[in-house]
């Protein structure tokens, strides 16, 4: 892995950065649509996905990049998260060719999107506790199960939904993946009143025996398993998915503490107290300095773990991927506190912008999973220590 940023990936990240610092804030839904297919035609969005599907040919080392930089500049996306990172990855690579066809191009050039719902009200973080189940009926398929904390459902064209099937060989359940349009019957959604104030929104979704055709499982009858999908593949496709989840989770956070820091350190060189700026003090300087190493050192490990999804270690990109968004979410948390606390009352008004950030700060600490699992896993995988749970 390189630690110096080629020559290519610089003149990516200065053109992303300028283009998120001269548009407008998105505040509302139709203005974070219209950045959205802005920069889709700019070939940002579909930046990872396949050049033969209509994408750049990159990877998750380049849409992380992309997404930092618009969380720098104050424009962030979070659907990018779930839609080219979590879904696109998916697809890409266990898709069959009428699902690659139908998704990845629209996927790139911004026409559609596609949420992800995993998180269950009784399951949290024990993906094996998931009862979304779904059972054969003919050769159509039902869903029955319910869903929380799915972005962005109400602006998806559809939601790559994680349920459970029955293996025949051994009568226990197994993870699936299905692709739901969103208008489909029995799918039903409710927003999530929240605290956070966020453009995109939160939903439980309820699945009332929704009927999908056989198509709609990710790559495939049991004939396309052990290589590009199907029931018998839903595990490595999960796992697929959750890699990049938590790359672009870490990608969001640093962007969202380097905008953070730079509204702190902009104001400490202006703001004069006693005859000289406030950033003249070491009480200041010296905190603002600790909060920038440390999203340096997160964006460090956010970048092995890119290139080790790019690579196709699995393995390894789950454990840098694990450690990379526990260390920015850190950073992130520690950054905007104390850029608020810079800024003293300031801090705290609309006009700086900075008191939202508080809330959504603390996402990057919580989804799309707990620092403390993250920890569990750490101990778990890396070191060898055993369970209590």
């Amino acid at each position: 892995m390189p630690l110096i940023e080629s020559e290519e990936h610089k003149a990516l990240r200065e053109a992303v950065a300028s283009f998120a610092r001269n548009h407008p804030r998105t505040t509302t839904g139709t203005d974070i649509r219209r950045f959205w297919q802005e920069a889709a035609k700019l070939g940002y969005i579909g930046v990872n996905l396949p050049e033969a599907y209509g994408g750049g040919g990159g990877g998750i080392t380049e849409l992380s990049l992309v997404l930092e930089e618009m969380g720098a500049a104050g424009n962030p996306l979070l659907m990018m998260i779930v839609s080219p990172a979590i879904c696109g990855t998916v697809i890409s690579r266990f898709g069959t060719e009428a699902q690659k066809r139908e998704w990845l191009p629209a996927l790139a050039d911004g026409s559609r999107l596609m949420a992800f719902g995993i998180t269950e009200p009784d399951a949290g973080s024990n993906s094996h506790r998931i009862t979304t189940t779904a059972r054969r009926d003919g050769s159509d398929w039902l869903l029955t199960g319910r869903k929380v904390f799915v972005s962005g459902v109400d602006i998806a064209d559809a939601t790559l939904i994680v349920g459970r099937t029955e293996d025949a060989r051994t009568g226990k359940l197994k993870p699936c993946l299905f692709i739901i349009p969103r208008d489909t019957e029995g799918f039903q959604r409710r927003p999530i009143d929240m605290e956070l104030t966020s453009v995109e929104k939160q939903f439980e979704l309820v699945l009332d025996d929704v009927r999908l055709p056989a198509d709609a499982l990710v790559g495939g009858g049991p004939s396309h398993a052990y290589g590009s999908g199907g029931e018998d593949a839903g595990l490595l496709q999960l796992f697929a998915g959750l890699n990049p989840e938590r790359i672009m989770t870490a990608a969001f956070a640093i962007g969202m503490g380097r905008h953070a820091l730079a509204r702190a350190v902009e104001y400490a060189r202006e703001r004069t107290v006693w005859k000289v700026p406030i950033g003249a003090h070491q009480a200041i300087a010296h905190p603002l300095a600790q909060a920038h190493i440390e999203l340096e050192t997160a964006r460090l490990m956010m970048q092995k773990a890119a290139h080790l999804c790019d690579a196709g270690d699995d393995i390894g990109a789950g454990e840098a991927a694990n450690m990379a968004k526990y260390a920015a979410g850190e950073a992130c948390v520690k950054a905007v506190d104390q850029a608020v606390h810079t800024l003293g009352g300031n801090g705290l008004t609309r006009e700086y912008g900075l008191a939202s950030l508080i809330t959504a700060a603390r996402v990057s600490r919580i989804a799309p999973v707990s620092r403390e699992m993250i920890l569990n896993y750490v101990s778990h995988q890396t070191l060898g220590l055993p369970k209590s749970y």
